[in-house]
């Protein structure tokens, strides 16, 4: 039986929300998981679209790196 590690050296996430908040929660929390593998943010890029009737929709993308 064979056992290989591969090191993470970059993942990309993706996080959407109906609030500014929740969004922002939900990238800290992820943010803290990743840090236990040794990855921690190196881009982050978001959006914010208005729907018809009014409603806002958040959206991000988080692009961890390895640490060096």
């Amino acid at each position: 039986m064979n056992f290989t590690l591969d090191i993470i050296e970059d993942k990309i996430e993706f996080f959407e929300a109906t609030d500014i908040q929740t969004l922002e929660k939900k990238i800290n929390e992820q943010i803290e998981h990743n840090k236990a593998i040794l990855l921690e943010v190196h881009h982050v890029s978001h959006q914010m679209h208005v729907g018809p009737n009014g409603e806002r929709f958040y959206s991000a993308v988080v692009h961890f790196k390895a640490k060096k």
